[in-house]
């Protein structure tokens, strides 16, 4: 079983014969010209990389840390991290091209290299930079790295020959097999069987498009954006630019939400003037949801800082909801609940399409430790339900043990608890995302018959669960 957090002290693994289509991206459009704001833009990509792939710290952060030392501009901050992430749904492939132009493994004591030659060569292989800048910031990069620097000449060569014939090398190569760990696709294979587990694995490698959930008149802002109008309400952007730049973003009309993860809201149906308890409610997309649906919203997350993004995310929307700094298992409250929405801390790996960091940092004995807690927070959340509420439980996993598994096991727990199958018509939640039992199960293929770019969908699990009065 190869490790997820794969070690940086040996030589990238050797090619592997390709099985099916490449889940490579084309070449990207997005090349900034060489410029003094070259080399910041591929240390803040390089930093954020070493901080994943060797700290072992959740990419987000680690971006945002860098990028704010660096103090870039916003196109070369949205360059630096299209390197890194590309480099991070790639790197299984990338480092088997460059292996094939090393006479050697690589030392122990070698600063930052590994990092600095995978983005050089995601932007030669994959976003269509120009060579001499891929290659030239490389070696400056390498120089400036003391443990590096005495590698600046072989990446030079190496990265010349990655420009000169790695296209050929990379179309021979199955990404799928080179960046998954086996455990990861040896559970999807089980839960999914081969084909399907193939088919959400590619689908997760590829870039996500922008999706937004509006308040109102989603025709009018598609138009506006440019965007399209999914069958599930959702807008979806293929280039959209920087966000703050979008039509009705100062205005409050929207907000930014995978179209799966705006679906669990909806199973609670009409909740105009119910109290709502939104549990492990950070970042906000589904308070926001709920309050604009005209629900008494109290959204309780343990993370301070977390909750006051939420804040100025409603506040921007001119929409209002009660906020409580707590962890979710000791929230206490005078009065239960109408409704509860439980989004729990999950394995994440439905959402590995926009965080290919979860390739590197989740482990096999996550899963359990997370149904665990799980299953304590449904346990809380039972207690806070007034009779005759409802309930919504979802992850964006797509693990058995964190969706079908765990609801099964509360419902033998829990006879006063039942299952309300999914009422929404199958426009809006086709029969394919349902389960036997009538819950919801996305998965990162759906939504493949949309045109190129616009395709795919976040792995989500949810069950609605009625308390009996």
């Amino acid at each position: 079983m190869k490790d997820n957090a794969k070690p940086r002290s040996s030589a990238p693994r050797s090619p592997k014969p390709r099985a099916g289509q490449s889940s490579l991206p084309k070449a990207a459009a997005r090349r900034p010209a060489p410029s003094i704001e070259g080399l910041k833009t591929r240390d803040v990509a390089v930093s954020a990389l070493y901080t994943v792939l060797v700290d072992h710290r959740p990419f987000d952060d680690a971006f945002a840390r860098a990028a704010t030392t660096r103090d870039l501009p916003g196109r070369d901050r949205a360059f630096a991290r299209l390197i890194a992430t590309t480099a991070l749904r790639h790197r299984g492939v990338l480092q088997a091209v460059l292996s094939t132009y090393l006479a050697k493994p690589l030392p122990e004591r070698m600063g930052r290299l590994d990092e600095i030659l995978l983005a050089a060569a995601a932007q030669l292989l994959l976003l269509g930079t120009p060579p001499h800048a891929a290659i030239s910031l490389a070696v400056d990069q390498c120089r400036a790295d003391s443990a590096a620097k005495r590698f600046a000449n072989l990446s030079n060569a190496v990265l010349r020959r990655v420009s000169e014939s790695g296209q050929g090398r990379l179309a021979d190569l199955d990404n799928v097999a080179l960046t998954f760990p086996d455990w990861l696709l040896s559970r999807w294979n089980d839960a999914y069987g081969p084909v399907a587990a193939r088919q959400i694995a590619r689908a997760s490698l590829v870039e996500p498009a922008l999706d937004l959930t509006v308040k109102s008149e989603p025709e009018r802002w598609a138009e506006e954006i440019g965007a399209v109008v999914l069958p599930t309400g959702s807008l979806r952007c293929a280039q959209a630019g920087r966000v703050e730049e979008l039509p009705g973003y100062n205005e409050g009309a929207w907000w930014v939400q995978d179209a799966a993860a705006a679906l669990p809201v909806k199973l609670l149906g009409d909740v105009t003037g119910l109290s709502v308890l939104d549990l492990c409610a950070a970042p906000g997309g589904k308070t926001a949801q709920l309050a604009a649906a005209g629900a008494d919203v109290t959204a309780v997350d343990k993370s301070a800082g977390r909750l006051a993004r939420l804040s100025e995310n409603l506040s921007r929307l001119r929409l209002t909801a009660k906020t409580v700094v707590s962890d979710a298992l000791t929230f206490q409250s005078d009065d239960p609940f109408d409704a509860i929405l439980l989004d729990a801390p999950c394995t994440s790996t439905g959402t590995i399409r926009r965080h290919p960091d979860i390739l590197y940092l989740k482990r096999p004995e996550d899963v359990a430790a997370l149904a665990s807690l799980q299953k304590n927070l449904l346990e809380r959340a039972a207690e806070l339900l007034k009779p005759g509420g409802v309930l919504v439980y979802c992850t964006c996993s797509l693990e058995p043990e964190e969706g079908e598994e765990q609801i099964a096991a509360f419902l033998e727990r829990h006879p006063e608890f039942t299952r309300r199958p999914i009422a929404l018509d199958e426009e809006t939640i086709p029969m394919s995302w349902r389960t036997p039992d009538g819950d919801l199960r996305t998965l990162p293929s759906h939504l493949s018959d949309l045109p190129e770019g616009i395709q795919g969908l976040d792995g989500f699990f949810a069950a609605t669960l009625l308390k009996s009065c």
